[in-house]
């Protein structure tokens, strides 16, 4: 439901804006399918609409639009499909009737393919969203032209899966009452299930998320089990052109690896004068959604703990939004220590580019990342990530004791973060270990292209 720079959320949008250019580039004929959201790029971009059409809702009937932008201008073909009434808003998620608008969706796109008789030789459905499709191609007797068309699931966040009860199967489009089972997990319709049950295969965004969905998957352990040999751990890339601090306009200062040292510090220089912080000490920065996955929870007490026990001797700069109660802790926080702690509420891009040039290191105490793609930025702009040693984090990051790339904690508490930033104080004290820890990371390859080649593996399976 997400593309950079269409319409962003979290990572799912940096890899749905990302794999389809480099497969693209492999030689493959990667397009998106995207909702419809009231954002600048419509308004900035030039589309065709492609197609104008209706489809039924339970008792509604509602208008389908899908419009195509003109120049490829993301490198792939971009599609955005417009209901009135339900896919013409202004936010990607938090809306009441979200069942509805993600069924109404999958619904449009299906109709839009079948009438147009357009079968392509995969469909890759990105989490819960679009959980409903592999089986609405085989057994809703409308799209009988798209049967038999391989269908991929990528599971982004397993926490998430869309569960509904069994009234809203009269949104769905007539299908094969005794497949009914194939939608159901205990005595509700849930996409996510779905999606693993009926596609082709299924992969989670890294190895250590796979794994970790077999014995943790908010009760779906067992279908992970039984569906298992389809199953593939394929760790996310990073949109090196995006992100590289060598060429990126939303830095003060650009730099690459040779010269990372005076580059991080000229940008450190000006996002500490801004927020009031004193250069010369570490920055720490969080970037995220305050949510108890990221571990956002944690927050309050490791920052007030760090300043503390170090007698404020390192800053911190936090980004991110979300749970009401710790924006509040924060704000509480700020005004405490204002010479070492540095709050931004919300979201913004240029920002996000401008800490992880700037920051020494970043935290991530996530209580569950599926990949994680902030701990790849940092390392790509020379900073050095402090990380719970969980899914997709313990792929990327191993710890700097076994020769590794940045610092592992193994709880998700307060005080264990609080030891791993005090562990990266010794580091940071010592200047030619850091000058080679930042040079080592910065070498990382982190881009798309293996990762894609695997992808096109699964794809063949």
């Amino acid at each position: 439901m997400e593309c950079y720079p269409v319409a962003k959320v979290g990572g799912l949008a940096d890899v749905v804006g990302a794999l389809p250019k480099y497969q693209n580039k492999m030689g493959l004929d990667a397009s998106v399918i995207m909702p419809w959201y009231n954002k600048p790029f419509f308004y900035n971009h030039d589309f065709d609409i492609v197609f104008d059409g209706f489809i039924h809702q339970s008792s509604h009937m509602y208008q389908v639009q899908v419009f195509k932008e003109k120049s490829s201008v993301l490198g792939f073909d971009l599609y955005l499909v417009k209901i009135p009434g339900l896919l013409d808003r202004e936010n990607v998620y938090g809306y009441w009737d979200e069942s509805e608008q993600f069924i109404a969706f999958q619904h449009g796109v299906l109709h839009w393919l079948s009438a147009m008789q357009i079968r392509p030789d995969v469909l890759h459905c990105h989490d819960y969203h679009t959980g409903l499709v592999p089986f609405m191609i085989e057994y809703c007797y409308e799209f009988s032209f798209l049967k038999g068309v391989k269908t991929i699931g990528t599971i982004h966040n397993g926490e998430y899966q869309g569960s509904m009860d069994w009234q809203m199967s009269s949104f769905l489009p007539h299908f094969e009452g005794q497949k009914s089972g194939l939608l159901d997990w205990n005595g509700r319709i849930n996409p996510m299930a779905t999606m693993i049950k009926n596609c082709n295969a299924f992969n989670a965004v890294s190895g250590g998320y796979l794994e970790e969905l077999f014995y943790s998957f908010q009760g779906l352990e067992p279908l992970m089990n039984q569906e298992r040999q389809k199953a593939f751990g394929i760790i996310n890339g990073i949109d090196t052109e995006v992100w590289n601090p060598e060429t990126d306009d939303m830095l003060k200062f650009n730099y690459n690896k040779d010269y990372a040292g005076e580059g991080k510090w000229e940008n450190k220089k000006v996002i500490c004068a801004e927020y009031g912080l004193n250069p010369n000490l570490p920055l720490f920065g969080f970037i995220g959604r305050f949510a108890g996955e990221k571990g956002a929870d944690l927050l309050p007490d490791i920052v007030e703990k760090s300043i503390q026990e170090t007698n404020g001797s390192l800053n911190i700069i936090v980004l991110g939004s979300g749970n009401q109660y710790i924006e509040n802790k924060l704000k509480e926080l700020q005004y405490k220590f204002s010479i070492n702690f540095a709050l931004d509420l919300g979201y913004k891009e240029y920002l996000s580019h401008q800490i992880y040039a700037s920051a020494d290191f970043l935290l991530m105490p996530s209580r569950v990342e599926p990949c994680g793609l902030n701990q790849m930025y940092s390392m790509r702009y020379g900073t050095v990530p402090i990380v719970r040693y969980t899914g997709g984090l313990r792929d990327t990051v191993q710890d700097i004791s076994t020769g590794g790339s940045g610092l592992n904690f193994t709880n998700a508490g307060a005080d264990d973060a609080v030891h791993a930033i005090k562990r990266a104080l010794h580091i940071y004290s010592q200047k030619d270990l850091m000058t080679g820890l930042i040079y080592s990371n910065m070498s990382f390859d982190f881009s798309w292209e293996t990762s894609a080649q695997n992808y096109l593996e699964m794809y063949y399976y």
